[in-house]
């Protein structure tokens, strides 16, 4: 890993030199230089545009839906095998499994491959509903399972985070029952509405997939959030909010390109192109060792506002920004502190 590490580290080297900024008003291929790839890095990318470019002839789209197909079949015949416990709740959440086997997992992560440093446990309420809001980035959502593994683990009641997920973790198979049984809920104000009133602990990472998959150029610029859903919820269920900002994971996986053709094929939001992936197959899926920090903010209060504020666009808004604001903030104080990310 040390090799890997130092290879990727020689590509983000040359991809740093424009540093994280807002993203280039221009048009754009689908993978190009300009999504923050250094002049040697550039052939490279060519030579993978050509290959990913097969995939527009009809033979290649059959041959790749069929390969969905197949590992859809495969990740099925997996999920009937991982048992079927107790759920606590309407959404399926378990415990018991949480702990015995995903955590366990998730726990190697946290503890020996990204160090994490999480701090501001004291602004988590030990017990009753808070709505935790937080960056969203690295490709793929571990960012999601390092804050429920820090809670779970570190926080002194213990707390299970329930994150509110996109619709397509739930169209995975295999991935869909993990994220059930971990506490996952679909994203849904009326599901968001329900975990509240039921005094859990919820997770929402508003940026969505515009934030997991920016380019690497655009490392630690929030995107938007959304039009304030998460904002609305809390208002109108006089929850707190709890701005949660969450450094190492951007460069986990750092994005150089999106192979937009493939993405399409495979129905999904983006196709990744990153210093060690796709050219290294299956070894180019080991995220790097990055060194997180994970740092909770102290509560956004709401009970100060009116019933029917969060049909209110201004408060709304204006809530939403509050929150959004905070967490730049702190992203930039820990980018500062923390230094290289290897």
């Amino acid at each position: 890993m040390r090799q890997l590490t130092a290879v990727a580290s020689g590509i983000l080297r040359d991809a740093a030199r424009e540093g994280p900024g807002p993203p280039a008003r221009r048009a754009r291929p689908w993978l190009s230089a300009g999504h923050g790839v250094g002049a040697n890095q550039a052939a490279v990318l060519a030579w993978g545009s050509q290959m990913i470019a097969s995939t527009r002839s009809p033979g290649s789209a059959a041959t790749v839906e069929g390969l969905r197909d197949l590992v859809g079949n495969a990740l099925r015949a997996a999920e009937d095998h991982i048992g079927d416990g107790e759920p606590v709740d309407e959404f399926g959440f378990e415990p018991e499994f949480t702990s015995r086997v995903l955590m366990p997992v998730a726990r190697f992560f946290y503890q020996r491959w990204f160090r994490v440093q999480i701090r501001g446990l004291e602004h988590v309420p030990a017990v009753g509903p808070a709505l935790v809001v937080a960056n969203h980035s690295g490709t793929v959502p571990m960012d999601a399972v390092m804050v429920q593994t820090g809670l779970h683990d570190e926080h002194p009641a213990s707390r299970n985070l329930r994150v509110l997920s996109a619709d397509l973790v739930d169209e995975i198979p295999l991935l869909s029952a993990l994220a059930r049984k971990s506490g996952h809920i679909r994203a849904a104000p009326a599901n968001a509405d329900a975990a509240l009133r039921a005094g859990e602990l919820v997770g929402v990472f508003p940026e969505g997939f515009k934030g997991i998959g920016k380019p690497f150029a655009d490392r630690y610029q929030l995107r938007r959030f959304g039009r304030g859903g998460f904002a609305a919820t809390a208002i109108r269920a006089s929850v707190p909010l709890i701005p949660c900002a969450i450094i190492g994971a951007e460069e986990i996986y750092p994005m150089l390109g999106n192979a937009k053709k493939v993405a399409d094929l495979l129905r999904l939001p983006y196709f990744p192109i990153t210093p060690l992936f796709p050219w290294l197959g299956p070894v180019g899926m080991v995220p790097l060792p990055s060194r997180w920090i994970i740092e909770f903010c102290p509560l956004v209060h709401t009970n100060g506002y009116r019933p029917g504020d969060e049909a209110d666009p201004a408060a709304v808004a204006d809530l939403s920004g509050r929150v959004r604001g905070t967490i730049q903030r702190k992203l930039d104080d820990l980018l500062a502190e923390r230094g290289p990310a290897f």
